[in-house]
Parts: C-alpha cells; structure tokens; sequence
C-alpha cells in the first residue's frame, strides 16, 4: 500500500503523484475520501528543542543570508545544524548539513558527543561527496563547535563564506530546523532506542534511502531530492548543448523561452 510504502508520512497531495507514477490514477477528492474512510493519517508533528550554547567568547560571523533562502542551483547555499536523539545508552548527537536548493542532506555525522570534530566529520562528508565551488554560503548558528578556529579554518581553506544566524532565532535556520523534525516526526519519534548503534543505523537508513532518494518534496514539485539535483544537471548539459535556449524551472523540467519571466 502506499501509504505504508511512503512511511505514513504523505498527505493527500504527494499521495496522488505516488499513485500515479505507479500506474494509478485517483482524483484528489476521491483520494481525500478514501483516507478518511479508510482511517488513514498522517504522523504528527510535535515541537524539538534547541541544542547548541551561543554563549561563549568565540568570534561570530555576520548573517549573509537574513532569512532570504532563495539559491538558483546546488551548491550555492548550505545550513549547518546539530540535534540530539535520546537512547538507553544515553544521547546520541548528529550534525547535519542540507543543500537548500535541492533539500538534500550532503553531510552528516553521528557520535555520543557534542564537539567540533563531530561537525567537522559532517562539513568532510558534505565537501567530498558535492566538491562545491568556491563562494559558497555556509550558514550556522553559533554555536561553539561552528564558532571554532579548526572548523572556520576548514571553510577558509575550501573558500567557504560563513554566515551565522542571530543569537536565539531559530527562524535564521529554517531549512535546517525543518529537517530535524522531519526526522524525527517521521522517524525517530517512533522508536525506542536500546543504545546508539540502534539510533544510527535508522538515522542513516532515513537519510541515505528514504529522504534523499525517496521522499518527495512538494517545494521540489513532488520528487526526491535526488531526482531534483540530477534533472537540474540534465537541464544544464541541454542548455549547454543549445547555446542557453532552454532554462531549468524549479518546478518543472523544462521552462520554453517564452515563459522565462513566468519563473
């Protein structure tokens, strides 16, 4: 059922797309129906607290990005974050990083403390797996592990801008912040971990399987992260081929040039 398939997680929206890239065709009036004859509800959302202690001594980066999310390709604007996830064991940290354009989660690393290396493992992941250009927006809060000498070392070497939130708002790392209870609304608050172990390998299965490759993102016109970043390059290489007569629409795989200002 799709609904299982897609983990309990889709309202009717994303619902109707799935069953119809699977060969079935349902109005979305009829769907919503259904679900409600058939009982069938979304998990729901609840509220994460903050994690990281901005204060400290450690020198600040100003706020590039203000709330204004809007890059145009992958790779031109990161938000870094950490959460924390409870077990039998004790607390288990993880430290993330999203592309904001495509949603994806580039870098990621999971250990039973709180500490700059911890998010630096997650900055390495996401710098070998994207090799970003140099000028790219690498957005925190302030945090001490982001606030720290090695890492804002590690972002001058690769030619990272580091742009940091204003003390106290999480709103400055929305995209971020959405994730985190993606995660756990859809995950983790559904288990009870024995020891951390157990809590990483469903944490890495919910990254690398199911949000990255899977889940779809109605801001990404109901596709997978995945799928969002390989069309964007696809659309590339034809606007290449056709000396830039074709552009790349966020919602769509191909945008006439006609309707360029439309977008």
């Amino acid at each position: 059922m799709a609904h299982i398939r897609t983990r309990e997680t889709y309202g009717t929206r994303r619902l109707q797309t799935e069953l119809a890239e699977n060969g079935i065709i349902v109005g979305r009036d009829r769907l919503a129906c259904l679900r409600k004859e058939l009982r069938l509800r979304c998990k729901q959302k609840r509220k994460f607290r903050a994690t990281t202690n901005p204060n400290h001594n450690l020198p600040v980066a100003p706020n590039l990005l203000n709330q204004t999310f809007a890059p145009t390709a992958p790779n031109q604007v990161w938000v870094a974050d950490l959460t924390y996830v409870a077990t039998q064991e004790g607390w288990l940290y993880l430290a993330g990083i999203k592309d904001v354009y495509t949603c994806e989660i580039v870098g990621y690393a999971m250990g039973e403390r709180m500490t700059k290396e911890l998010t630096g493992k997650a900055l390495f992941m996401a710098l070998r797996s994207q090799r970003p250009p140099a000028g790219l927006i690498h957005h925190s809060d302030r945090g001490s592990q982001y606030c720290a000498y090695d890492y804002r070392v590690i972002q001058e070497q690769f030619g990272l801008k580091t742009s940091m939130s204003r003390k106290g708002n999480c709103y400055d790392s929305a995209p971020m912040e959405s994730f985190w209870g993606t995660l756990k609304n859809e995950s983790l608050s559904h288990y009870r971990f024995n020891n951390r172990d157990e809590a990483i390998s469903v944490i890495r299965e919910y990254i690398e399987i199911f949000y990255n490759r899977q889940r779809r993102h109605s801001r990404l016109g109901n596709i997978s992260p995945a799928a969002f970043r390989e069309k964007y390059h696809q659309m590339a290489v034809l606007k290449k081929r056709t000396n830039g007569s074709v552009r790349y629409c966020q919602y769509t795989s191909y945008c006439p040039p006609e309707r360029y200002g439309q977008w």
